[in-house]
Parts: structure tokens; sequence; C-alpha cells
């Protein structure tokens, strides 16, 4: 990676082959590369592992002469009978038939518990018989673990890699393993598995993979900071009131109210995401781009993180949840919940940070709003039109803008709310935006762990939201009804007033469409 200063700044959108051939760089040439799919049959692998692999493979990141896929799980199915299952989940034009035909056929299937020596050691003979036919050299090989399985199964499954999959020595390969959330319920729970993983594993192996630091918009987050001037002596408490990170989806839980129900929106979305969000906001400007430098000053925030205060959280729980069979009839479990985060340090000292999230509710969307302070001395009276906002659309409709006041066109002095935009959609046509799990396998290949969490870094968020997670499964806090399809239990608007949150009336930020 390069240094800060020496950062490449392009001035237009790369095409797909220029791409790859600069991140292509990074990667080791030596040694074939097997990826292998624990938990193969189950649907985060169907929907999002082998999609990924796919995108990468038809991009040419990855080689068909070089590199081999296997599964792994308990299901009793052949090669052909996983590839099919997998089809039905990659695209279906006639310019896609070919590539999905040659992907599918990179796939190899084993079968075998999670905790069968057997299995593992079938496994086992299986990539190396691969790796013998790309004539690499024994400890040469890459290979890759990707663990679409519970957590639960995390311990026992790293034991049989560990013991019976494993690079036989080191000549240049390695052995990686991706892990997905939720790392744990608790701050105990999190660091059991940590401890029972690290014993097997170095921390440079594992990679615990949380997708939104995959997001287009998320690592843009970076550059937008620390490469523009002006941001630079607007970013700290002196200019900013409030910033609020939102994640809103328009449906339930869809027939995973079971699943859900042991997690609730905190675990699910707010501790993992948005914190992780939190901290590239928050962050200060790290010594260069090396991973370890960026996680440092992560860490650091996470560190200077108030405990979170009662009064200053409101959960809610849609109507019509508990009719879920699978739900129990006295949940509490939280579907909403906004939390007001505060970082007791020089930058940030009074600033309330909104972390917010929920299911049913009016719209779907995820984005970042950070809200200015109001203009002294507002000599154009137009305070009540709201404040200056800089908003970082996550998803859907990926964009930047920037809300501010202007005056209205025509012959009076009268004023009004726009913003400057950048929408990707229209700004970068024709260029494909990549899935976050793309990138994040891509970087786990190229041994790049900027974007994943690291085990210090994961301990200090569980210490901020464990004392409030178990006030909830105490049932110290209940959840609060609200409609399907509504904001929220309008004690979380409450609680944003309180907190400063101005919000504007009048104004609706409208993507641009394409001309």
């Amino acid at each position: 990676m390069a240094a800060l200063g020496e950062w490449h700044c392009e001035k237009r959108p790369f095409a797909k082959n220029e791409s790859f051939a600069r991140d292509n760089e990074n990667v080791p040439e030596n040694g074939c590369l097997s990826i292998i799919v624990l938990g193969a049959s189950g649907d985060l692998a169907k929907k999002k592992t082998f999609p990924a692999l796919f995108n990468l493979y038809r991009q040419g990141f990855l080689q068909s002469n070089e590199v081999h896929i296997f599964g792994y799980a308990r299901t009793k199915i052949s090669d052909d009978e996983l590839r099919d299952r997998i089809r039905g989940y990659l695209p279906h034009g006639k310019d896609a038939t070919e590539d999905v035909s040659n992907f599918l056929q990179l796939i190899k299937y084993v079968s075998g518990s999670y905790d069968d020596p057997e299995g593992f050691q079938a496994l086992d003979k299986a990539i190396s018989e691969h790796e013998m036919s790309k004539n690499s050299m024994e400890g040469s090989s890459r290979r890759l673990f990707y663990l679409a399985l519970p957590p639960s199964v995390y311990p026992q499954v790293c034991k049989m890699i560990k013991n019976y999959s494993m690079n036989k020595s080191d000549l240049g390969g390695w052995t990686r393993i991706v892990v997905e959330k939720p790392f744990g319920r608790d701050l105990a729970s999190a660091e059991e598995l940590s401890s029972q993983i690290g014993e097997l594993f170095e921390e440079p192996q594992i990679y615990r993979i949380d997708h939104y630091l995959g997001k287009e918009l998320v690592q843009n987050l970076l550059v937008l900071r620390f490469a523009n001037r002006f941001f630079l002596p607007l970013w700290n408490r002196d200019n900013i009131a409030n910033v609020q990170i939102v994640f809103r989806e328009d449906f339930g839980t869809e027939g995973r109210g079971g699943y859900f129900d042991q997690y609730g929106i905190i675990r699910d979305i707010i501790q993992n995401h948005l914190l992780q969000v939190l901290c590239l906001v928050a962050m200060e400007k790290p010594v260069s781009l090396k991973p370890e430098h960026i996680r440092d000053e992560k860490v650091k925030v996470l560190q200077s993180v108030l405990p979170i205060k009662d009064e200053e959280v409101v959960l809610g729980q849609y109507e019509g949840y508990r009719d879920d069979p699978t739900v129990p009839d006295n949940s509490n479990t939280p579907t909403f919940a906004t939390a007001i985060l505060h970082i007791h340090n020089e930058r940030w000292e009074g600033v309330p940070f909104i972390l917010k999230a929920g299911k049913a509710l009016n719209s779907r969307k995820a984005e970042i709003r950070v809200q200015f302070k109001d203009v002294p001395g507002d000599i154009f009276k137009c305070q009540k039109q709201g404040r200056n906002e800089f908003v970082i659309r996550l998803q859907p409709s990926e964009a930047i803008y920037m809300k501010l006041t202007v005056k209205q066109p025509g012959l009076e002095m009268s004023t009004a709310q726009s913003e400057l935009d950048l929408s990707y959609r229209q700004r970068y046509q024709g260029v494909v935006i990549p899935e976050a799990y793309e990138r994040l396998i891509l970087d786990t290949i190229k041994g790049d762990q900027q974007h994943f969490v690291r085990r210090d870094e994961l301990k200090a968020a569980w210490e901020i939201f464990t004392p409030l997670l178990h006030r909830i499964d105490n049932g110290e806090l209940k959840s609060l009804p609200y409609k399907p399809g509504s904001r929220g239990p309008a004690q979380a608007d409450q609680l944003l007033e309180r907190a400063g949150y101005v919000q504007t009336h009048g104004y609706i930020w409208i993507p641009p469409t394409l001309s």
C-alpha cells in the first residue's frame, strides 16, 4: 500500500481491465489458489459467496488456470447437484452463459461433518490433488477457507482445518480463514470465540468480515475526509451539531423471525455495521494507509466512546412481529433501535452520534448524515428552512450530496434549500459498482486486512454495547410498539430533537434521473 502522500488520485473511473491490472499487482503469482466454502449448501454461500466468486472470476481476478473452488457441507450431494443449486443465483443472460458454465466447472464438492477428521482429511486430499495437478510445490499454494457457517461451529471447524487441511510447509504459500458475523452475543462470548480461534491461527490469518466495510461509499470515507482540504477545518465539534448513521428496511423479518429473535437489531446491525461506519467518520488521520495504522485509529475511537445512557436509547418492535410462529409470544427483542453515542475526545466532545436502525419502516436506505451548526448572525432569516448537511447515501441510489441554502431564482431576495449532488448512477454511467463481498474476498486473497475487524477492535465494540444489551435481555428496557410502514416509535424522533437534530421540512432529496 502507498503512504497517504503517495495516494494516486484518478480523474476518471477505471475500465474493468485497468482495474484488474492495477489491483492484481499485489496478488502472488506462485502457487495455485484453493477457495474452500464451508457451509456450501447454505443460503449465505448460495446468495452471496458464490455469486461474489463468480463476479471476480468473470472480471479476471480469479484465473481458471490457477484457482479451484471447493464446497464443503454435511449435505450428501454430488458436484453437479451443488452446481445446479448455485446456478440459479448467477446471471442468466445469453452473454453470461459460457462464463457461468466455465465457472461452475471450477467447483468440486466434498461432504462431511464439521467435527469429523475423516471429512477434513478427504477435503485436504481433494485440495492436494488440485495443487499437484497445477504443479504447485508443497507449501507454496494458497488456501482460503470461507466459513459461511453459524459462529457456534467456528471453533471446531477451525480445529479441523488446523489439524487436517493446512498447508504442509511454508514456501510462500498461506492458509487464511474468513469468519462471518455475529462474533458472539456479548463481550464474554466474543472473547471466548476469539480465544478459541486465536489459539489455532495467528491474527494475520484471521479475516473477520463485516460486509459494510466493503461498500463503495464506506470505502470512500477516508478519501473524502483526508484528500479534500475544505473538510479538514470543518470536521469537528466547532462546526458539526450531530452525526446520524442510519439503516432502514421497509420489510420485516420475512420468515427469519426465530433466528432474528436470538439477536435483535442492535446485535444484527448497530453493534457491527453502524459502529464500523462511525469509526471511519470519527477517526483521526492515520499515519499511512497500511491496514494496521487505519485499524489503530479506529480502536482509539471505540475506546473513547462513553457508556450509553438508558435515557438516550429508544427501542421498538413492529406490530405483527410476534405473529411469526418461530417468535416467542412474550418477545422483547427490538426490531428498531436509536442510540446516542458520545465520543470523549478533543475533536468530538459534545457532538451526539445517533445510530438508528429498524425493520418494517417507511423506506429502505442506509446513509450517513452530518448536520452542521446554524450560521451565526443569520441575516437572511433562513434558519427555519434547515441546516447545512453533508449526506453520504450508502444504499440504494449511491450518492454524496451537500444540502445547503441558495438564493431562489427570481427578482426577490428569497432563499431555498438545494444541494450539490454527486450521484453515482449519473456521474459514473456504465461503471458497475462491485458488491461488498467481491471486494472483501479479493482483499483476503491479497492479504489486505484494512477492511476487516481486528480482535482488539471487536473487543472494544462489544465493551460499548454489552451493558445495554444485558439490560435489554433482562427486561429492564422495553421495546415500544410501532406500526409497520411508519418511521418507528414517535419517542425516537423526540430523542433526536432532544439531541439537537433539526429536521428539514419541505425539502426531499430526489436522485437525479439519467438524461
